[in-house]
């Protein structure tokens, strides 16, 4: 199998020298036993890898589990790797198969492994050197047949020095260490990324898609990318959704360029685009409300802090005297009380503003300090929607 060959079986992406000599060094190192460390910034790919070596071994028709160590809670890691015994601890109502096991004549892929505390690691460590290890609860030693491959986004070697991770476990794991640079190092390698992903999401959701133009991918080409792989894929995906069956070019792309390091979307699409499109309805649901709740929440903020720091900002002086009555329904002042709440407060300084602006809302909002949204929300919440 020529090195062409092998990445387009197993989706390796890359004609740059970087990735010329770690796809030379997979197709070595899959035919052995060895434990590989695969290391790289997350997004870059190190599960990829981690396939690609499996489906090269001897172990290619076996399974390859992943497990991603830094996802799982601390006190249940070891059981999720090793199993636990009927009784083991509370809510242990059966015996269970640890990852270990169900991976068993195969592969383990022990992804984010800086994140797994010490006392796993020592359990861990002995289980690739002998192979045996015991379940939570059982005084029995079982014995396994699995070829590990970690990865990790952390320098393991930092972790040592500082004493978060075992010396002995990071020279056994990484008898061979492959390292993946980042995208913005192989930027040649973008291009070759954009047009996969597209041509790959286009045809799995049977959009038609016009392509980026040349200017285009070389704007993507000059990006940082602090989400590597993962966060074009995001991006590419997004704008084909939204720009579906056209051509897309620097004006169209510029809406969809970062801002202050974060990809975001036109405000005249939607505050919660991009989306994941490679969710289920259920889960793409639970984000949007996920992503709802929060916005309220800015909203909320965004009011607070502007009473906090910018009541008495010289450009939208408070609209009312020190000890001013208060406000009832209808706007006008009662003779009960001599301050006022914060709903009137809220009340009087968004129609200064507005006045102020001459009914231009969106100056109002500005230096009201507050985002469009939280402005006619509250016009509406005040029954102010026509005023301006």
């Amino acid at each position: 199998m020529t090195a062409e060959e092998f990445q387009q079986k197993f989706g390796i992406v890359g004609s740059s020298s970087a990735m010329k000599e770690i796809v030379s060094a997979i197709m070595r190192v899959a035919p052995t036993e060895v434990t590989v460390l695969i290391s790289g910034e997350s997004g870059v790919g190190k599960e990829v890898v981690a396939r690609a070596i499996h489906g090269l071994s001897a172990r290619a028709d076996t399974t390859i589990v992943a497990v991603n160590c830094g996802a799982i809670p601390e006190g249940i890691l070891e059981s999720e790797l090793f199993g636990h015994q009927r009784g083991a601890f509370t809510g242990a109502v059966e015996s269970r198969k640890g990852y270990f096991e169900i991976a068993d004549g195969g592969t383990l892929f022990l992804d984010e492994i800086g994140d797994m505390p010490m006392p796993t690691q020592v359990k861990l460590l002995r289980v690739i050197e002998t192979g045996e290890f015991m379940r939570v609860g059982s005084s029995s030693t079982q014995r396994v047949d699995v070829r590990v491959i970690a990865a990790s986004n952390k320098s393991l070697e930092e972790e040592v020095a500082k004493g978060y991770f075992r010396q002995d476990l990071y020279f056994r794991l990484r008898s061979v260490g492959i390292f993946i640079p980042p995208l913005r190092d192989r930027r040649e390698d973008i291009p070759l990324f954009v047009e996969k992903f597209s041509r790959e999401f286009a045809e799995r959701n049977r959009i038609e898609f016009g392509g980026f133009t040349r200017d285009a991918v070389e704007a993507l080409m000059g990006l940082e990318w602090p989400g590597n792989v993962r966060e074009l894929k995001n991006l590419v995906e997004s704008i084909i959704v939204l720009e579906r069956g056209n051509e897309v070019g620097m004006p169209a792309l510029e809406k969809y360029l970062p801002k202050q390091g974060v990809l975001y979307t036109p405000e005249q699409t939607n505050r919660f685009l991009p989306v994941r499109v490679d969710r289920t309805p259920e889960e793409s649901e639970r984000d949007l409300i996920l992503r709802a709740l929060w916005e309220i929440k800015n909203d909320v903020v965004d009011l607070k802090n502007f009473f906090v720091t910018r009541a008495m900002d010289k450009k939208l002086a408070l609209p009312f005297p020190e000890g001013a009555g208060e406000v009832n329904g209808n706007g006008s002042e009662t003779t009960e009380g001599r301050g006022l709440n914060l709903e009137d407060m809220e009340r009087r300084l968004i129609l200064r503003a507005i006045e102020k602006f001459h009914g231009n809302k969106k100056m109002a909002a500005r230096a009201l300090g507050i985002s469009m949204r939280s402005l006619y929300r509250k016009l509406q919440e005040y029954k102010l929607r026509d005023a301006g």
